[in-house]
């Protein structure tokens, strides 16, 4: 007989309990409905709220229709007396004034973007050195100081392993990036063939002014910047060379190629301009009884991208109903019915803390400004529940038998198996959705565990669970609206969360965290 410690019978002992439904939680879990999303979303997805862009008129109705909201269900205001917590944000308008190419030029948004924050510069070569996938054999010794680099943005193809060809840079890319910017060159233009879709689809939003956190540790970089390409402007750079980028692309995956200097002369030209932004995560507080020093988080992000930037559009404004409108009123809706749990006699044994976050669509800021600064230690935040789209069917279940049953759930074994357990058992005890965990690996393409709220909370050892309906071809565009919104999908989905989170504030212990944290990028 194998040994069992203590620990795992404990936890045995906790799910087995709640295997058995309670009619007290169910009770409560019903005060989520239907009728009372509708009512939230339709204010918060409204045109009247812009697409709720962070910084924007928009973003500040919708942080004080959630403070009131949060005031209406007695949650106190934890910061200081106030629901607001204030995120200080830069806006850092990047303009590139030059980007040519053997004479031609090429636009940003079009044909290539940049992303971070840099000293203004003029960089003028007559060479380009072609690193392939920039590792230090294909390197070698060859001088990269001052150099404009062409990189291969692709994970290196090996036996048995189907390559991750994303544009989403991995961790293996990402050490990459730092090996390449330590031999000084000065750019480098990462090519991947659907950074041209990408642009297609968001190119006048990643052309648009950024927003970084206020922060004298997060001043300009000194580092090369890094250009996303596209292949067809991978192609002009090694034109001169008599071969396409392809060519050369797959000479490089079959073999170590050495660093190649074409002669291609580039002339690229950036400066950027700063002002400061007001914006306000929004925190609504439920004091817990005998362990009201530890706190569960339930938190969604409330902001969107704002307006359509195209001026021929008919529909200007990305409403943003399911991202993040739903989990916003998931959240307002599952702490109705805590709030009102509590006023019934049975209120959480722990401290709950509904947290919306601000500027998740820029860069998850509003998280990660509250997870270095927070308002409850770290150390006793216990879980967050992370909920980031859930009112409509993702394009995978379309036309599924289950499409109106199912939800992802993302992180959960991450650093707790016994989250994850926790997690389960309620579904099977209550909800009984269809818990799809095809995104729940850090390695995914999609990159999902890095691209909400929950991460900032997750590198920092707090264990979480992310909610998710997947994608859809609404997702990021003016369609995203109230109508298409499955109205009793959204609140079963919230009832799971509701439920996750009734266990982990009532339990004895708290998850025990026994996996790796991740430090990676998003």
């Amino acid at each position: 007989m194998k040994k069992i410690s203590l620990w795992a019978l404990s936890t045995a002992f906790a799910l087995n309990a709640c295997a058995q439904q309670n009619p007290t939680i169910v009770k409560y879990a019903q005060i989520i409905s239907a009728d009372d999303a509708k009512k939230h979303l339709s204010i918060l997805a409204s045109d009247a709220f812009e697409g709720r862009e962070t910084g924007k008129p928009g973003a500040e109705k919708a942080a004080n229709y959630i403070a009131v909201e949060f005031k209406k269900l007695g949650l106190q205001a934890p910061v200081n007396g106030s629901y607001f917590f204030d995120v200080p944000l830069t806006v850092n308008a990047l303009k590139v004034t030059a980007f040519t190419v053997n004479g031609k030029p090429f636009g940003y948004g079009q044909d290539f973007y940049l992303t971070g924050t840099y000293p203004d510069n003029s960089i003028n070569v007559n060479d380009v050195v072609f690193v392939g996938y920039g590792t230090e054999n294909e390197v070698g010794t060859t001088d990269l100081t001052g150099k404009i680099l062409l990189w291969i943005n692709e994970d290196k193809p090996e036996d048995g392993a189907k390559p991750n060809t994303s544009y989403r840079l991995t961790a293996k890319r990402t050490a990459t990036i730092k090996f390449l910017q330590s031999k000084n060159p000065a750019a480098i233009l990462a090519a991947n063939a659907g950074i041209a879709g990408a642009l297609a689809r968001f190119g006048k939003s990643v052309a648009s002014p950024r927003l970084t956190i206020k922060d004298a540790a997060k001043a300009a970089s000194t580092n090369a910047p890094l250009f996303n390409i596209t292949a067809a402007l991978a192609d002009e750079l090694v034109k001169p060379a008599g071969k396409t980028y392809d060519e050369i692309k797959t000479a490089s995956a079959a073999a170590v190629t050495p660093a190649l200097s074409i002669k291609s002369t580039v002339a690229i030209n950036y400066n950027t301009s700063h002002s400061d932004v007001k914006a306000v995560d929004v925190l609504g507080y439920l004091p817990g009884t005998d362990l009201k020093d530890e706190v569960l988080i339930i938190s969604a992000h409330y902001d969107h991208i704002g307006l359509n930037p195209d001026p021929s559009a008919k529909d200007k404004v990305n409403n943003g109903a399911d991202d993040d409108g739903s989990g916003t009123t998931g959240v307002l809706e599952i702490a109705r019915a805590f709030s009102q749990a509590k006023k019934d006699g049975h209120g959480p044994r722990r401290s709950i803390l509904f947290l919306g976050n601000v500027g998740e669509e820029k860069g998850l800021l509003g998280s990660e400004y509250y997870s270095e600064h927070p308002v409850f230690p770290l150390a006793n935040t216990i879980t967050d529940l992370n909920i980031d789209m859930i009112g409509r069917v993702g394009e995978e279940y379309i036309g599924k038998p289950d499409s109106a049953n199912y939800v992802y759930a993302i992180g959960s074994s991450m650093l707790s198996k016994e989250l994850h357990d926790i997690g389960e058992q309620a579904n099977n005890t209550y909800t009984k959705l269809n818990l799809d965990y095809k995104y729940d690996d850090p390695n995914d393409p999609n990159r999902f565990y890095y691209r909400s709220d929950h991460y900032n909370f997750a590198k920092h050892g707090v264990p979480i669970i992310f909610y998710f309906n997947g994608v859809h071809a609404d997702y990021h565009a003016p369609g995203d609206e109230v109508s298409k919104i499955n109205f009793p999908l959204l609140v079963k989905r919230a009832q799971l969360v509701f439920y996750t989170g009734w266990e982990l504030a009532n339990r004895d212990k708290r998850p025990f965290v026994d996996g790796k944290i991740s430090q990676e990028v998003r």
